[in-house]
């Protein structure tokens, strides 16, 4: 691999490990919705907020089709969204099943 693109990458990889820490040692609410305000644009929160949403919807059990007519979404993010809550292990999932009582519907 050319060295100048090895050097992106792990460039890349240190400002993700740092974005990480970032947002790990933000604790205080508003520091974190003013890091967000910051970071993103406004139509960057709308899509983390959706994608929010849509995973909540999933988890609730309701029907693909339907998240997709109520919230203006291609059914390629649904199903997206709907793969990750069924990782048996993963975070989603977890998080929403700590949420939760009923999760028997993924």
């Amino acid at each position: 691999m050319d060295k100048k693109i090895e050097d992106k990458e792990k460039e890349a990889r240190e400002a993700y490990d740092d974005i990480i820490n970032v947002f790990s040692a933000t604790t205080d609410e508003e520091d974190m919705k003013a890091l967000f305000d910051d970071m993103f644009t406004e139509s960057e929160r709308r899509d983390f907020v959706n994608r929010w949403l849509l995973m909540k919807d999933i988890y609730q059990g309701k029907p693909q089709r339907q998240i997709a007519s109520d919230r203006s979404l291609s059914l390629c993010k649904i199903t997206r969204g709907s793969r990750m809550l069924k990782k048996e292990h993963g975070f989603m999932r977890r998080l929403f099943a700590s949420r939760s009582v009923d999760n028997s519907h993924i």
